[in-house]
């Protein structure tokens, strides 16, 4: 069913493919020259395409093109792709940044988009950014740029794109529905902080596959009022796994439910799958329906955890239990090796006991004791 969804939506894209060629919106012919800033060339040409009532594609061709921010915003009256052929950067110093507030590239509010050209999204995050990046001991620390943020984007395709270095996370999608990311790469360096590779929430119907993500933080991190997610064939690694949470159950919030991570690798990772949630929440929510099958751990720690006592730099209250509820959860078909003494490790709620977790086929050999099977961690 998963995969019968994607080709079916790749098909309507195709559809429109065959049935008229796009107008091509060259960025160069909007002013756009090598190493210079973009955002103008590429405003216009965005704002010419979705005028338009016929299909369009706005090239960014082959070469290192500077961009210092870009908020590109629907509605469109037709299909739009943007072709990244080349390396689009920006500029090293968080401080240069038009609109400190907004993200560095922003998709709003259309229908139909893609995202392609087999081209680089360059953050050119480093030390200079990443040291502003201490929001565990700064509480006034500065808001980063994330690389590539959609919201209230539907019915669109990102693929065959690079995000490298971003200043904090790399793709946010908030709002969306049905959306697919496939064949992706992400790269930033194990040690860059907040870096997540993909961060979903308040979405429904979004596909992540065939990409290879690894990064400083979550390589994959959902967030709430989260239905119909499907991850498949995806490498995770460096990184910190792939995530639910965390949730801290606040009054804004909603339910997770029908996630799939099916055939995903985890290399090196310090976590496999996760779901976290903190304690002292003030709501009740229900994060259901979860699938994690097929999964090859190589040395990855902890494999699969499931905490409910998650207080990351101490920030939460933990004079009571989480009241968010973990049900209906299946865990199938897990191998490989890990550097844990635990290959599974479930800290749930005692306001909220899990209910309903399915552990299945298991099979994890140590990497630091040689022979042995690491076990079960309850807490």
């Amino acid at each position: 069913m998963f995969i019968r969804t994607i080709n079916l939506f790749v098909a309507l894209i195709l559809a429109y493919d065959a049935t008229a060629k796009p107008t091509i919106h060259d960025i160069t012919t909007y002013g756009a020259t090598p190493n210079e800033d973009i955002s103008k060339a590429l405003l216009n040409a965005w704002n010419a395409a979705i005028a338009s009532k016929n299909q369009s594609k706005i090239v960014i061709p082959p070469g290192t093109w500077a961009l210092s921010q870009a908020k590109l915003q629907g509605p469109n009256f037709a299909p739009i792709e943007i072709e990244n052929q080349g390396t689009v950067q920006a500029n090293p110093d968080p401080n240069i940044i038009p609109n400190k507030q907004a993200q560095w590239i922003t998709i709003n509010y259309v229908d139909f988009f893609t995202l392609s050209g087999g081209g680089v999204f360059d953050g050119q995050g480093g030390q200079q950014a990443w040291a502003l990046n201490d929001c565990n001991v700064n509480k006034n620390c500065p808001k980063l740029p994330i690389n590539l943020s959609f919201n209230f984007v539907n019915n669109s395709i990102i693929h065959d794109v690079t995000t490298k270095d971003s200043k904090t996370c790399h793709i946010n999608c908030l709002e969306c529905r049905n959306v697919t990311f496939t064949r992706l790469t992400v790269s930033a360096p194990g040690n860059s902080p907040n870096t997540d590779g993909i961060h979903v929430a308040r979405s429904t119907m979004v596909n992540v596959t065939d990409s290879v993500i690894g990064t400083g933080d979550d390589c994959i991190s959902m967030g709430d009022k989260l239905t119909q997610v499907h991850i498949q064939n995806v490498t995770c690694g460096p990184g910190h796994g792939i995530s639910i949470g965390s949730l801290r159950g606040n009054i804004n919030e909603r339910d997770i439910s029908g996630i799939h991570v099916k055939n995903c690798t985890f290399v090196n990772t310090q976590n496999g799958v996760r779901i976290k949630t903190w304690p002292s929440t003030p709501a009740t929510l229900q994060i259901s329906n979860l699938h994690f099958e097929d999964l090859t751990m190589q040395n990855a720690s902890n494999p699969i955890v499931i905490d409910q006592q998650y207080c990351p730099w101490n920030l939460c209250n933990s004079t009571s239990p989480s009241l968010i509820e973990i049900r209906q959860v299946i865990i199938n078909n897990v191998k490989g090796t890990t550097n844990s003494l635990h290959a599974v490790m479930l800290s749930c709620s005692p306001a909220k006991p899990c209910e309903d977790i399915q552990i299945r086929n298991v099979d994890l050999n140590s990497t630091t004791t040689k022979g042995t099977k690491p076990g079960l961690s309850l807490r």
